[in-house]
């Protein structure tokens, strides 16, 4: 074979495997009980936020922690924990997917992504990502 071909060959061997490592980064939808990880993948879940459990932000005491508790697609109820503000209009959302990960029987939340109502057109949303401060 040409030196060409070679080249060509082991370019599109090396393209192959940047592809196959990216698709095998992505984070998974899981729902809380298939959202632990032994080596530090994080996961999406979705779920809807319990309004009646009580959500926990001191801004005096600690700035940079909120928790809430909140029922996954499959109607698990677990604590949410997320080192950073609490979202403005939390209380508002109609759905949350967190990015994170359980720690015990609480999830650990880097990211938090809210679907709030529109306030002017119906059927629309407005997203909003609001991401954990270390």
């Amino acid at each position: 074979m040409k030196k060409m071909h070679i080249i060509a060959l082991l370019m599109i061997a090396a393209s192959m495997g940047v592809i196959i490592t990216m698709v095998g980064d992505f984070s998974r939808y899981a729902v809380f009980a298939d959202a632990h990880s032994e080596d530090g993948r994080e996961f999406h879940v979705v779920g809807e936020l319990i309004k009646e459990d009580q959500m926990h932000y001191d801004p005096l005491t600690d700035a940079n922690l909120f928790s809430f508790w909140m029922k996954d697609r499959a109607g698990d109820e677990r604590q949410v924990v997320f080192r950073g503000t609490k979202p403005q209009d939390f209380e508002m959302t109609e759905e949350i997917v967190l990015t994170g990960k359980m720690v015990g029987e609480k999830f650990h939340a880097s990211k938090i992504l809210m679907k709030c109502p529109s306030k002017y057109i119906e059927d629309e949303f407005e997203f909003t990502e609001v991401k954990a401060s270390y």
